[in-house]
């Protein structure tokens, strides 16, 4: 196991005491946040690190110099206000507010872990101003800030980042509009110009052109400096303080991956043949400490031109593996899904493929390959991603959207009622589905997604179970529905690998057994649940109870007679949902019950995630919600009673 270093803040310290010239200092300072947020990244085995270093001078600039939180405090109500819209840089963000005392050295080490620092802003950590992490919200949340500044009768500015990214979400040009038409003068935007979105070029997917008209054009002074140059940046703001009839905007030219050579852009996507490989996910042992090398030893011959002391660092409380090494018979879904999509592109004509700038994530570059001239990049636009799909279906095709279900089920649910309206046929992939993985936090763990698609009364949703039930899922929902469908995908692998019955075939309203038995049953479905379901079946047979587990994939459709013939020697009923408890497989079972004379007299006992999604790691979060397999045991044998 590799040792991982932390730079404490006593060493910040040190640094902003010295007798040395600003701009080295603020370099000084910016390097050594870049190392404890690749640091801090590596224990947690996920993050974001390229948008990360492309943002970490400007914010170091800003709280080091431009702002007046570290003189007036997290909570004074004068202080300038700054928050992250696209969130993803949330890791260099900690760093700093750690680099100045605002973050404790225990809860910054603790990266995505429960009762530690979240995946993306979140309110709940003091200095973080806003929850962000789903895309395009923040110049509006900003400007609502800027506008209670002013009604209030608080100082301090209000300084919003964006990705260059971000700015393909329709909501962010709303947002423009109407603060320039109210002149909320308080209010700055800076643009993290790194021109490289998930793993693409912003101009191979959807190129900006001159970002400072177009926020001109909108009515905003527009302002360009070059973001790693602090001397420039001092100059842009010593500008941007003389207008003061407008908002104004910043748009910081940056390099994605910047202060470690093989992340940096231009590099990196040669080396990935036009694909950037670090924008999430934590570098393996090798690569880390050569990453963590270059930045510490880059410091290190700075302090000594400048006769100062080599850097202090030391091991973090607890060490822990980069990732849970996995069964080799576990899968992933999403990777069956787009080998299933190529089987179906080459029977299929019709079928047309869309994208929210997460194809890799969703298992769609084997289609995009395949078939480009039937794959759709839409960028980061779900509302437009998702109308155009509707176009699409009404000229005879069958359109399969696919993005994070917490964004494409809710960012976009007028639009997706609106074609549901038209009785065309579309299929959703909602992929991200569900509590796990818990690392990114709240706002990429799906738990409304078959609520919102369950109130459509022409819509089947599926979440399968494992590869073979996935491919038969999307053969179903190409080739038998005749209505809208929603596939929930989880996209992490499984911990095991869920066996089907061999004589299993995927048939409407219908599920499986997978674990016999007599003394209760526990319905579930997906990867993540399935394999709770069957650890606690394992840890009840230990105490002679035997726990039937039934997989059922339909979440919002169920054949009464199959339910009658599973449910009819069971007393006691469990329902496992990777969901909200309202809407879900619970209510689905509940309903079927209420139906079924032969099922009345039973009892049902749902089991679902009953708050936010808390954030961490895997087990933490599946055990913090009582849905690990050794807590639904309990609360079996507590119901059974």
């Amino acid at each position: 196991m590799i040792e991982i270093r932390l730079i404490p803040e006593k060493e910040f310290q040190r640094i902003r005491e010295a007798t040395i010239d600003k701009y080295t200092r603020l370099a000084l300072l910016s390097d050594m946040c870049s190392a404890n947020a690749l640091a801090t990244v590596k224990r947690a085995g996920s993050g974001h690190l390229g948008s990360s270093f492309s943002s970490l001078d400007v914010v170091t600039y800003l709280y080091h110099f431009e702002m007046n939180i570290a003189q007036l405090g997290v909570d004074h109500p004068d202080r300038d206000f700054y928050f992250s819209s696209k969130g993803h840089d949330v890791p260099g963000h900690y760093a700093v507010l750690h680099s100045l005392g605002l973050l404790s050295e225990e809860r910054f080490q603790r990266l995505r872990r429960l009762d530690g620092t979240h995946g993306h802003p979140d309110v709940s950590i003091a200095g973080i101003e806003a929850n962000s992490g789903s895309l395009g919200m923040g110049i509006s949340k900003a400007k609502g800030m800027a506008l209670a500044k002013k009604m209030s009768g608080a100082k301090g500015r209000v300084i919003v980042m964006t990705g260059d990214g971000e700015l393909q979400e329709g909501q962010i040009w709303e947002s423009l509009q109407t603060a320039a038409y109210q002149k909320v003068n308080n209010l700055i935007a800076i643009v993290d110009f790194n021109k490289i979105q998930t793993d693409k070029s912003v101009k191979d997917i959807i190129d900006l052109g001159d970002l400072a008209k177009k926020f001109e054009v909108f009515g905003w002074h527009g302002q360009t400096c070059d973001g790693h140059d602090f001397a420039d940046m001092e100059k842009a703001f010593t500008r941007l303080k003389q207008v003061t009839d407008r908002p104004k905007v910043l748009i910081a030219d940056t390099i994605k991956g910047k202060g470690v050579s093989f992340m940096e852009g231009p590099r990196a996507l040669k080396d990935g043949n036009g694909l950037y490989p670090w924008h999430s996910g934590a570098p393996d042992d090798d690569t880390f400490e050569a990453g963590y090398s270059e930045i510490v030893n880059r410091i290190n011959a700075r302090l000594k031109e400048l006769d100062l002391a080599p850097l202090q660092t030391r091991v973090m409380a607890t060490r822990e593996k980069n990732r849970v090494t996995l069964k080799a018979t576990a899968e992933k879904v999403v990777s069956a899904y787009g080998e299933a999509l190529v089987k179906m592109g080459a029977r299929r004509k019709d079928i047309v493929v869309l994208d929210a700038d997460l194809s890799a994530d969703c298992g769609l570059r084997p289609f995009e390959k395949a078939y480009p001239d039937r794959f759709i990049e839409n960028g980061i636009a779900e509302q437009d991603m998702v109308s155009t799909a509707g176009g699409l279906a009404l000229q005879g095709f069958l359109p399969i959207v696919n993005s994070f279900g917490a964004f494409l089920a809710s960012r976009s649910n007028e639009q997706i009622y609106n074609k549901a309206t038209e009785k065309t046929k579309i299929i959703y992939a909602c992929h991200y589905a569900g509590l796990i993985p818990a690392g990114p936090g709240k706002s990429h763990q799906s738990l409304r997604d078959i609520s919102l698609f369950g109130a459509l009364p022409n819509c089947t949703i599926i979440e399968p179970c494992n590869g073979m039930e996935t491919e038969q899922a999307l053969q179903w929902c190409v080739d038998q529905a005749e209505q809208n469908c929603m596939l929930r995908l989880v996209i992490s692998p499984s911990p095991r690998a869920i066996v089907l019955p061999d004589d299993y075939r995927f048939s409407f309203g219908r599920g499986a057994v997978v674990n016999d038995g007599q003394d209760a049953i526990l319905f579930a479905y997906g990867p993540v649940m399935m394999n709770e379901a069957l650890t606690a079946a394992e840890i009840l047979k230990d105490r002679d109870i035997s726990l039937k587990v039934v997989n059922l994939p339909w979440l919002n459709e169920v054949n009464l007679s199959w339910l009658e013939e599973i449910c009819e020697d069971c007393k006691f009923l469990f329902a496992l949902d990777n969901h909200s408890g309202y809407g879900g497989l619970g209510d689905l079972l509940l309903n079927g019950l209420m139906s079924s004379p032969i099922l009345k007299g039973k009892r049902l006992v749902k089991f679902a995630v009953d708050d936010f999604p808390a954030c961490g790691t895997p087990k933490e979060v599946l055990a913090y919600h009582r849905l690990d397999g050794p807590s639904l045991v309990k609360r079996i044998i507590g119901a059974m009673d």
